[in-house]
């Protein structure tokens, strides 16, 4: 699968923000899509995923509560709504695909094989 983010920019905090990533090319062995996001000097950081089949989605700690995570099965896509953003969500996001198994599948780094090309996310203070 081949996948293409999009949507960043540079907003205030407690601004909102939404990025998309649409996938292309087979999609039917996909355990689910999911972000990421990597800030300057920072590892790379869990955001969120959903499962391909079925309604299952899954938050990093820090993004709970204020991102949600929907699907378009139909249009292959992937969205990410971002509330109440603050400075420490300023990063490279990047939306990836994971072909694992089981109820931990997100968990599963390895899994995560496709990689979009990253979309940036400044918050100012």
């Amino acid at each position: 699968v081949q996948l293409q983010a999009s949507g960043g920019g540079l907003v205030q905090t407690g601004s909102s923000l939404t990025l998309s990533c649409a996938a292309s090319g087979r999609t039917d062995s996909l355990a689910g899509l999911g972000w990421f996001r990597q800030a300057p000097g920072k590892d790379r950081e869990f955001v969120a995923a959903f499962a391909w089949s079925g309604l299952s989605t899954y938050y990093g700690p820090s993004v709970k509560s204020r991102f949600t995570i929907s699907k378009d099965i139909m249009k292959k896509m992937i969205t990410l709504q971002m509330n109440d953003l603050i400075p420490s969500d300023t990063a490279v996001y990047y939306c990836a695909a994971n072909y694992g198994a089981g109820v931990n599948w997100y968990r599963s780094d390895i899994d995560w094989r496709a990689w979009g090309q990253g979309t940036q996310v400044t918050v100012s203070s």
